[in-house]
């Protein structure tokens, strides 16, 4: 299928691979390394069309990002969950929709989603406290969606526990300088945010069971298929699709080093079967796993655009393919790393940044495997629901 924002993504591509060594010196995306993504298109991909948003198939997005990511794991990653809110946004308040778009619809929105702050209840909405990490891509975003538990009266966790996503404008919200300090992924610029007896308007705290039911873009009349792709099929994606991204990055790397690399037993690589077979190996993983995610997704949207109801055991069996995949990716980049020699990690070689950007990747939550794998066997055992915390995750 054509795919217009790639092509934009290529007409930059040499630019936007040329300041990740400037994004992880900021520690964020430099102003020129966000120009280049609002300029991309990819941003605005999933936003409606009324506000000049593409409404596109998934699998577009996911290209995209893998793509930039290619480039630079820190502008690949933000691209990948920035760019996955405008989706979620086209779900909620109409209201709060044209406040974010109406002046200017190239206003981007940050998360995340993790439920560390607490609501409660007053007059007409919710007074809002908390603190947050991992706010990736927040120095370019003027909104942000953040994740919340229900509280009492007193300001305290109600029972049984009721998770929301909260929506809040710039204004209402701290972004904690030097909060992000890591070995990769440096230029996300993926810092903490804190909220303070902030008030939310009723619209704007909405029960995260409704994105997960799938009833949330029901009830705003959504008629696309991109918007009735479950919830923990599409947010994964754009996290796995630049982890993938970023080890088609560390190999293009290799590759282009590996070209004139003569070892220091005097043999070139070209004439060293060994490193050559593991390349090729490591290649046909990452191509796997690139395989593996688009599938995924467009099964996904083939149900969605059918009608077809997903289950429980559907979306554990699509968080699963998800986790692999990335899981296979940072394998096979390992692979083809170790065998690069100590000039390939050298600090101006790219091939270091690939690698460290891919291992921190992989340490984002939704790509721990335990309880993914664990939760995906047991409804294929047809226990179902799984016990415990291990559904948070599909």
């Amino acid at each position: 299928m054509a795919n217009p924002v790639l092509d934009l993504v290529e007409e930059r591509a040499d630019e936007i691979a040329s300041l990740g060594p400037d994004n992880e010196k900021a520690g964020k995306l430099t102003d020129r390394a966000a120009e280049l993504l609002r300029e991309t298109g990819v941003i605005k991909m999933f936003q409606p069309k009324k506000y000049g948003g593409a409404e596109a198939h998934p699998a577009e997005f996911a290209e995209a990002v893998m793509r930039i990511a290619s480039l630079d794991g820190s502008t690949g990653w933000v691209a990948g969950i920035v760019g996955v809110h405008p989706w979620e946004m086209a779900m909620c308040d109409p209201a709060t929709q044209e406040a974010i778009w109406g002046e200017d619809n190239d206003t981007w929105i940050a998360s995340p989603y993790a439920p560390l702050g607490i609501i409660k209840p007053v007059d007409g909405g919710f007074l809002f406290n908390g603190r947050w990490s991992f706010s990736s891509g927040t120095d370019h975003c003027d909104w942000i969606f953040l994740g919340a538990m229900l509280g009492d009266a007193d300001g305290k966790m109600q029972m049984p526990p009721q998770s929301y996503h909260v929506i809040l404008p710039r204004s209402d919200y701290t972004i904690v300088e030097d909060s992000w300090d890591v070995v990769g992924l440096r230029g996300t610029g993926s810092k903490d945010i804190i909220v303070k007896d902030a008030f939310i308007p009723t619209e704007r705290a909405i029960p995260f069971s409704k994105f997960m039911d799938g009833s949330q873009p029901r009830e705003a009349g959504l008629t696309s298929a991109t918007y009735h792709v479950p919830f923990t099929t599409a947010f994964p994606m754009g996290i796995t699709s630049a982890v993938i991204g970023i080890a088609e990055g560390a190999l293009a790397s290799v590759m282009a080093y590996q070209k004139t690399r003569v070892q220091i037993t005097g043999t070139a690589v070209k004439d060293d079967p060994y490193v050559l077979y593991a390349i090729s190996a490591a290649a046909e993983e990452i191509k796997a796993s690139r395989v593996a995610m688009l599938e995924n997704i467009n099964r996904f949207y083939d149900m969605a655009e059918r009608g077809v109801e997903v289950t429980l055991a559907d979306r554990a069996a699509s968080r699963r393919t998800q986790v692999a995949a990335a899981w296979r990716a940072v394998r096979a980049m390992d692979e083809v790393v170790a065998r690069s020699g100590g000039n390939g990690l050298r600090m101006d070689n790219p091939i270091q940044r690939f690698w460290r950007d891919g291992h921190m990747g992989l340490a984002h939550a939704i790509h721990v495997p335990g309880s993914v794998f664990h939760a995906t066997a047991l409804t294929e055992l047809d226990v179902t629901p799984p016990p415990g915390p291990m559904l948070a995750m599909i």
